[in-house]
């Protein structure tokens, strides 16, 4: 099993924030993403993850970022990743797009390095030959992972639609990059490998892969981890998501990092589902 250059692991699993959980209110803006850190502290949080949709201008406003540890110091939280969306594709069979994939995610390492993160979240969407998409998913790691190894950071790929939500698919193209700073972030519902008219989202998933089995799979290249939650019965309990056995399958894998809440439901405000998932991971760390 591949070992992180700054490893994130600790003696025991702990929470942290994912910034998605809020994306209603920031794309409204009713939060300022600067205010994220802060929020998520009064929470009882004490780590967070970005998502570089909420600030896709200021990579290099090495001013702005300056900001974004200040409030973090100030919280008390750590900064551990950024959630790296970006136009081009790294997994694009057109090496051209491909190249300036790699090129567009470099000053999001730095961005991350800057602001003291262990890794960047990268996607490798594609839903062509999955041989040949593997093939250019492995050389794009390969030269984003050489990139951040300078920066002691590790690049980590998220199941999140099309071929990377095939579980098998993706355990087989980190373990062909296999280097030490490049790493999985299973999410606990992102296992959609296929929807009605070839849509990455939005449309009706036509093509579902087992969760429990490709986070089973995923964990072992695992260096975070994204527990997603939807609804909840008057229990508390998860009703898409069986969260008992998923921590099951977290523990036996030995992972010891963080665990992120990321609440993505219509049914409750924000808050209040960041709030019901964790004290549903509560009973189980």
């Amino acid at each position: 099993m591949p070992i992180s250059l700054n490893d994130n692991k600790d003696s025991q699993l702990k929470l942290s924030l994912a910034q998605w959980s809020f994306h209603r209110t920031i794309r409204s803006q009713k939060m300022d993403h600067l205010d994220f850190a802060i929020k998520a502290k009064s929470m009882g949080f004490d780590a967070i993850e970005y998502v570089n949709q909420f600030f896709p201008d200021k990579a290099t406003d090495y001013n702005y970022l300056n900001e974004m540890n200040t409030r973090a110091s100030r919280a008390g939280v750590k900064q551990l990743l950024i959630m790296v969306d970006e136009k081009e594709n790294l997994s694009d069979l057109n090496k051209l797009n491909r190249l300036q994939a790699i090129e567009d995610h470099k000053k999001w390492i730095d961005a991350a390095a800057y602001l003291n993160c262990h890794s960047i979240r990268v996607n490798l969407y594609g839903n062509g030959d999955p041989n040949k998409t593997a093939e250019v998913a492995v050389d794009s790691l390969t030269q984003l992972c050489a990139i951040a190894k300078k920066a002691n950071l590790n690049i980590l790929v998220e199941n999140h639609g099309q071929l990377s939500s095939h579980g098998k698919w993706l355990a087989q193209v980190i373990s062909k990059v296999n280097l030490s700073n490049c790493g999985t972030l299973p999410d606990f519902a992102n296992f959609c490998v296929e929807r009605e008219g070839g849509a990455l989202w939005s449309k009706p998933c036509i093509n579902e892969y087992d969760k429990y089995k490709g986070i089973e799979e995923l964990m072992p290249y695992a260096k975070a981890v994204s527990s997603k939650s939807f609804d909840f019965d008057e229990n508390g309990q998860e009703i898409n998501i069986d969260f008992e056995r998923m921590m099951k399958i977290i523990k036996a894998a030995n992972y010891k990092g963080y665990i992120s809440i990321e609440y993505e439901g219509d049914n409750l405000s924000e808050e209040e589902g960041i709030l019901k998932t964790k004290r549903l991971l509560e009973q189980y760390l």
